[in-house]
């Protein structure tokens, strides 16, 4: 029950950008995730304060600094992990 709690959590939350990718809504941010076909992704900019979320952030400032080649914040994990800490965060 917890799992598809969290899976239902996740994908009322996190929704994958199919409009104007130039569009992101108030309280959201565009990240890009994968290592090297790059998804765009919105998440709230609340995920923020989440430990679990600022360990992908700094895995990414690891990588590319301040130096984003896809012009937005890029985070070098597999898509299944986004999801994991993504679906954890409440």
């Amino acid at each position: 029950m917890a799992f598809l709690r969290g899976f239902m959590g996740a994908k009322q939350i996190m929704r994958r950008s199919v409009s104007d990718s130039s569009s992101t809504p108030k309280g959201f941010m565009a990240v890009y995730v994968g290592r090297n076909l790059k998804k765009r992704y919105l998440v709230p900019v609340s995920y923020l304060n989440e430990p679990s979320f600022q360990a992908l952030l700094r895995k990414s400032e690891e990588e590319f600094g301040f130096d984003h080649p896809m012009g937005g914040l890029t985070i070098p994990c597999d898509e299944s992990l986004f999801f994991t800490v993504t679906s954890r965060i409440r």
